[in-house]
């Protein structure tokens, strides 16, 4: 880890916007950071795989690759994390190589992710079964980082809470951090996140660095609500941060002080819109639309306005419903 790594500076406990795939884009995390900035944010991830086949063997240019593009991101994002996938070594010294390139703060490796397609590449929470694959792609990102610090974002087992064992893998390679989600791969997000694990990883990481000297972050993961919540999870248990996902759903202001009216959310709807419309322009707008239902709710009349924007195309479609809503409602 480097000797001046932002990890270092970060307040006990911090804070941080957890990765999710076509969520934490590069227009969600403007706005979060526009009105709500986590201590530190994480990027979607992105495969390394895909970075190297596109960029050294489709030699697509950088301004027209979309996992490049995936990667984009601002100042007033940092500090910012790049979270990378693969179960190939060599691939992902390469797309480590490209973070620090990029210039982010850090690079991270998925080790939780559910999802088949990624688990059928023998990456994501696949590597939970793999040790040995996993502790040698943390060396490999170590050595294509360059001195930036490597992280990783994993789940405390993978049908049953395997954390005696596995921890301790991922620990010996002594990454700058590791994200523990509090449930099994099976469990998906299908019950509660259990956080008297995370307890558990704080104690073997305490175990590790009496031994060595050696400090691991530990990041706790699951069911964060709220700022408030997110410290008290984090100080009960020890671990040094929370991370919050599905929370900010609808709520990039879920960090700051107050409540936003109902006329300011869907202004900053509309901002949203905008903001995915020129910085995410490689992708459909429909991924818009899972937003529309966090954005608008809890009101008469609420369920008919989402309907009318799932039809929306465009932002200016959406500031067009969202105006006339406005107007009927005042008269």
């Amino acid at each position: 880890m480097s000797a001046d790594s932002f990890w270092d500076k970060l307040p006990r406990p911090f804070l941080a916007l957890a990765p999710m795939a076509d969520v934490t884009d590069a227009a969600f995390r403007h706005i979060i950071a526009r009105y709500g900035k986590p201590d530190v944010m994480w990027s979607e991830f992105v495969s390394a795989d895909g970075l190297y086949h596109t960029r050294e063997v489709e030699r697509m240019p950088d301004a027209d690759n979309p996992l490049m593009r995936d990667l984009a991101y601002t100042e007033a994002e940092r500090p910012i994390v790049a979270q990378l996938f693969s179960s190939s070594p060599a691939m992902l010294a390469y797309g480590a190589r490209v973070v620090a390139e990029l210039g982010f703060d850090g690079v991270d490796i998925n080790m939780g992710c559910p999802d088949r397609a990624i688990e059928k590449q023998h990456a994501g929470a696949a590597l939970i079964k793999r040790p040995a694959l996993a502790r040698e792609l943390i060396r490999a990102a170590v050595e294509g980082a360059g001195g930036l610090p490597v992280s990783v974002k994993t789940r405390i087992g993978y049908r049953t809470n395997e954390l005696r064992t596995w921890l301790p893998e991922l620990l010996a390679e002594a990454p700058a951090a590791i994200t523990v989600h509090a449930r099994t791969r099976l469990e998906l997000s299908r019950v509660p996140a259990r956080w008297e694990h995370i307890r558990e990883a704080v104690a073997l990481r305490d175990a590790f660095r009496e031994r060595t000297g050696v400090e691991v972050r530990i990041i706790g993961n699951g069911d964060v609500l709220n700022r408030a919540d997110g410290l008290q999870k984090a100080s009960a248990s020890g671990a040094d941060g929370a991370m919050i996902g599905r929370a900010f759903f609808g709520t990039p202001w879920l960090l700051s002080e107050g409540e936003p009216t109902r006329t300011e959310r869907l202004r900053i709807l509309v901002e949203h819109c905008r903001a995915f419309e020129e910085r995410c322009s490689h992708k459909p707008f429909a991924v818009m639309k899972k937003h529309f239902k966090a954005y608008v709710h809890g009101y008469p009349g609420a369920a008919d306005l989402r309907e009318k924007l799932y039809g929306c195309a465009c932002a200016d479609e959406v500031a067009g419903v969202l105006a006339a809503d406005s107007f009927n409602s005042t008269h």
